[in-house]
């Protein structure tokens, strides 16, 4: 029985997983209203299925799927249901993965619920309906709210009001757009396969540099000549180091499934989790935590019960032994592999794309981490070649640490950005990073010690390390005090250049002129006769500074940006407060209401509304009467982005 429930739940969270939001909804509801006296009613629900889609009748099964549920918010002083909800009649067949016949509707089903009104001045009934659809791929789970006004009057089912001044907001958001055919051309897309790639080898690396700690390292031998050893034969051996290195993706891989079940709920959801100043400021917190643990001033470890659990389960033979085994390395080796799987999540969710290159990252980690148990179980000879766990293993903690604060000091940065604070403004930023990378300096140049070192001769590579840590601090302090467009490999990483203890020219990059207002720089590209270059772009987006800094800089792209086209900058992580009067509520075509109360809400909505994305740097070619001149474009090389470029301008 437990078992069905889990591969139920599994089954259902890769509905929402894989269900997008764009997608239109299997389930389309509409209700009405049969009065037959002044105190008798019945409501109606009609249901209108999807084609291959399916939804499960009222009836609730212990091994089924979730049944259809209505949900009443009343008085019941006022308001009595009279009898059980009614429905039109199912079809009844036997299902494979419950192993239950299953009543299910298709295409269309009815629902009517009998009510008695003992108060006559009530003038509606609210409530949601809870229900699952499925079709041979997917189920997913929906909330719906209704509404019945007993007046004859109409009400929206959603408690949130939507005011004429909210429509015509709402409506302001929208562009006449011309040549819209150009927004599926799929040259959005191009660059995809890259940061996937990137985040790939980037959990890869991640993965190569947990192999080396204290937690990982020794275990390498071990269970390798543990499979070799309990193996019938030698092909056994080999096959379980195998399945064990597979559990060991399997598992890395699956942590980032919930974020695509955010992704799923809503486009925006991940932009606004990367830059939420609260969550920033947690992850702020607990990387200074994670930099502490490598410095060796405490351990850090998961509940030493669930590590006993999984390791009493790998007990168990076959596969499901050796996915436990997989499980506990994950669990015991945390305090090691934590801090580095916690910097490849905020920085995929502070990336494009966050979930599916928080899928590639895991994987690039997981494949690295599980790589040497299976490459010794091939070859295992080459274990005697394998170097000795000692004190460098230590070093490479404590290396950990300092890269650990480098990046905590990004999240606060964030935070700062899209708040405004000020605090940390481009020399801050950068002069704690020079301090940092001294620092590391110092300590592999044994000048300074941490609670767990071993006292010893530094060894070839740990000065080797020191002189490549002096050569970044040299590279960084250059940064710090040229006036230049320095670090430029580090862009993304400070602050954008503009935001400066020093007074700039304007707060645009590479001190363009720009607009941060749609209707502002619209009404310049009007007088001034030019095209408008619409960068959705974030205070917090790496991808939005390299762009900004690299290519954006070239001679050719800059003298194009700052004398051919208008240029208006939507920054859509902003949380600076909209004043009272402009904020509302605006109304998707489905019914959804999202309040708007800062600015990077608005020009979110606004990008997904008229460009149905919610990815940054996101360029578009119009004209001001709303024609596009070309396929918007991303993150790009600056050939490509000049080509772009010099296409639109010439049409």
């Amino acid at each position: 029985m437990y078992l069905k429930k889990y591969f139920l739940l599994l089954f259902l969270f890769f509905g929402w997983a894989t269900f997008a939001q764009g997608e239109e909804e299997p389930v389309q509801w509409t209700t009405s209203i049969e009065r037959l006296s002044a105190t008798e009613a019945v409501l109606h629900f009609n249901a209108a299925i999807k084609e291959k889609w399916h939804l499960y009748s009222l009836k609730e099964f212990e091994d089924g799927p979730l049944p259809t549920e209505f949900t009443f918010v009343f008085d019941s002083l006022k308001i009595g249901l009279k009898g059980e909800m009614e429905s039109s009649l199912p079809q009844v067949e036997f299902d494979q993965i419950f192993e239950i016949d299953l009543p299910f509707f298709e295409e269309e089903a009815t629902f009517s619920q009998a009510i008695v009104l003992l108060d006559p001045a009530v003038k509606e009934i609210r409530g949601e309906i809870n229900y699952q659809a499925c079709d041979d791929k997917v189920c997913i789970f929906r909330t719906e709210p209704f509404a019945f006004s007993l007046t004859g009057e109409v009400i929206a089912a959603s408690t949130i009001e939507v005011t004429e001044e909210d429509k015509a907001r709402s409506a302001a958001l929208t562009l006449s757009l011309k040549n819209k055919e150009l927004l599926s051309n799929g040259l959005v897309d191009e660059e995809d396969a890259s940061p996937l790639l990137n985040l790939f080898l980037l959990g890869f690396l991640g993965g190569l540099i947990a192999l080396l700690t204290p937690c990982v390292f020794p275990m390498i031998p071990l269970t390798v000549s543990f499979f070799l050893k309990q193996g019938s034969s030698l092909r056994k051996g080999i096959f379980n180091a195998l399945l064990y290195g597979g559990f060991i993706v399997f598992i890395y891989v699956l942590l980032s499934l919930p974020f695509h079940f955010l992704d799923s709920l809503n486009p925006e959801i991940l932009n606004s989790i990367s830059t939420n100043v609260p969550l920033n400021l947690v992850f702020f917190g607990v990387f200074v935590f994670f930099a502490f643990s490598f410095f060796g001033f405490y351990e850090l470890t998961l509940p030493s019960r669930w590590g006993n659990t999984t390791d009493e389960s790998s007990n168990l033979k076959g596969a499901a032994g050796i996915f436990f085994m997989a499980l506990t390395l994950a669990i015991v080796s945390f305090s090691c592999t934590g801090p580095i799987l916690g910097s490849l999540l905020a920085g995929s969710l502070t990336a494009d794309g966050g979930a599916m290159q928080l899928t590639a990252g895991m994987t690039g980690f997981g494949v690295a981490l599980a790589l040497p148990f299976a490459l010794f179980a091939l070859f295992p000879n080459a274990l005697t070649a394998l170097p000795k766990s000692g004190g460098w293993m230590t070093t490479v903690k404590v290396v950990l640490g300092f890269l650990e604060l480098a990046l905590a000091l990004k999240f606060l940065s964030n935070a700062d950005l899209v708040s405004h604070w000020g605090l940390l403004k481009r020399e801050v930023f950068v002069g704690i990073w020079v301090l940092l990378a001294f620092g590391l300096t110092l300590y592999l140049f044994g000048l300074i010690r941490f609670p767990h070192d071993i006292k010893g001769r530094l060894s070839k590579t740990r000065m080797g390390l020191g002189a490549l840590s002096l050569v970044l601090t040299a590279y960084l302090f250059n940064g710090l005090v040229s006036k230049e467009n320095a670090l430029t490999l580090l862009s993304g990483f400070p602050p954008p250049a503009f935001y400066s203890i020093y007074t700039t020219t304007t707060d645009c990059p590479l001190g363009l002129d720009c607009y941060k207002d749609f209707e502002r720089g619209l009404a310049v590209a009007r007088l001034q006769n030019k095209p408008i270059l619409l960068d959705f772009t974030g205070w917090a987006c790496v991808n939005c500074r390299k762009m900004e800094e690299n290519v954006w800089s070239k001679p050719a792209i800059f003298s194009l940006l700052n004398e051919e086209v208008v240029l208006i900058s939507l920054y859509i992580d902003d949380r600076t407060a909209l004043s009272e009067k402009d904020q509302f509520n605006f109304q998707y075509s489905d019914g959804r209401i999202r309040s708007i109360n800062t600015v990077g809400e608005k020009w979110a909505t606004f990008q997904s509304l008229n460009f149905s994305t919610a990815s940054q740097p996101y360029y578009v070619l119009m004209q001001p009467n709303g024609t596009l001149l070309n396929t918007p474009i991303q993150y790009s090389d600056a050939d490509t982005y000049l080509a772009w470029l010099k296409d639109g301008l010439a049409q």
